[in-house]
């Protein structure tokens, strides 16, 4: 009887064709947009963590000011570190490696190329700290690094814009008015936490671009892995404690320098992707009851419409059980429809979204199933009020209905 039933739901729908297709509409909207945000929202999520984590699993970065990141604050006017906190800091045993930051925008160019890009002055330990392999040539060298020579790595979009796919290895760029002799390059990176292309940069000892680039011996920032054996509550304590009595802050007084864990970043930023990636999906969950009431209106139209059909199947010896279970099928059978195919537009729109986002392609199987569920869940919520109105019609009426 069941099968039966279904057979007479799916001829009422093949029957209908662009009603049909209109009624579903909604569903599918509303479930290819759950889906499409929610595995977006994944996948900006994995970014966020595979960026964090190239970096290290126990990394902080030392910023002077209150703020470490964000917009500037009341912070700004703090004092700059300089190379001797940063060879101070070198001496706490809970610290692995250290590179000490001095970095700015500039202009380079080769031959009739050039690009705007990111300069960071360093150490050769900043590859070290960065988790950062060279794809060819060599890091610093200590005696580069105590001379300030013009030498240089260059990023993975420096190298694209400036050679193409020509080896850059031994030529020389020219960063602001500095000849610098390439010797070599990084393994491509890609995007960062916050969107940016970690790829764009040049690396140049931070002798060389505190002397020739910026004038100054500031030290922006300093990047610290610490030892594996170290938990970041500790390493942090270390780092405030020896910072304070150098910059000689007094008990009681706030800090002029902020050191940030990189896990709290990935929760901050997982946290807040979370929320976005909720609250986009509820807004688009709205469709569903909207594709919902859409079901409900054209049943009730359906049911007006084959009134007469009704009467007869009552007539015959059809119970008000059978005519419902037969309405209440079709807007199921509808709904369903509607839900699968918006799981396939969902999972398209979000890998389409994926690769022009460049971030991972993480579908949710529970996500997929959630959606399937609440679009059958939306048939029989939807569906019963039509279906009860058409079991309840009077045979004799309905007969005589026009």
């Amino acid at each position: 009887m069941l099968w039966e039933t279904l057979r007479l739901a799916v001829t009422t729908i093949i029957r209908n064709k662009l009603r049909s297709f209109l009624t579903v509409l909604g569903v599918v909207i509303g479930v290819a947009a759950v889906i499409a945000m929610v595995t977006i929202g994944q996948g900006s999520s994995a970014q966020v963590s595979a960026s964090v984590e190239a970096l290290g699993t126990n990394v902080l970065i030392v910023r002077p000011g209150s703020r470490g990141f964000g917009p500037p604050g009341g912070g700004e006017a703090a004092p700059k570190f300089t190379l001797k906190d940063a060879e101070a800091l070198r001496t706490l045993p809970q610290i692995a490696y250290l590179a000490p930051i001095n970095s700015g925008g500039q202009t380079v160019v080769y031959g009739n190329a050039n690009a705007a890009t990111q300069v960071y002055g360093s150490t050769a330990d900043y590859l070290r700290v960065q988790n950062w392999p060279l794809l060819s040539g060599r890091n610093f060298a200590e005696g580069e690094e105590t001379s300030g020579a013009a030498v240089c790595l260059i990023g993975a979009t420096v190298q694209a814009k400036l050679f193409g796919n020509a080896d850059p290895l031994g030529e020389t760029i020219r960063v602001k008015s500095v000849a610098c002799n390439v010797i070599g390059t990084l393994a491509a990176k890609g995007a960062g936490s916050f969107g940016q292309d970690q790829d764009d940069l040049v690396l140049m000892p931070i002798k060389t671009v505190q002397r020739r680039l910026e004038g100054n011996k500031d030290v922006t920032s300093i990047s610290i892995a610490l030892r594996k054996s170290v938990t970041s509550a500790d390493g942090i304590k270390a780092v405030q404690d020896l910072l304070r009595e150098r910059r000689r802050i007094a008990i009681g007084q706030a800090d002029n320098f902020s050191v940030t864990d990189m896990k709290e970043i990935t929760s901050m930023l997982s946290g807040v992707n979370s929320v976005l990636t909720g609250l986009l999906s509820s807004v688009a969950a709205v469709s569903l009851l909207v594709g919902g009431i859409g079901i409900m209106n054209i049943m009730l139209v359906s049911v007006t419409e084959r009134t007469r059909e009704i009467g007869i199947r009552l007539a015959v010896g059809a119970s008000a059980g059978q005519v419902l279970q037969q309405f209440l099928v079709e807007a199921i059978v509808l709904s369903l429809l509607g839900g699968i195919i918006g799981i396939g537009a969902g999972l398209g729109l979000a890998y389409v979204g994926s690769i022009y986002m460049a971030i991972p392609f993480a579908p949710s199987g529970s996500v997929v199933a959630l959606a399937f569920g609440f679009s059958a869940l939306v048939g029989v919520v939807f569906g019963y009020f039509p279906a009860r109105r058409a079991a309840k019609l009077d045979p004799i009426e309905a007969l005589r209905h026009q």
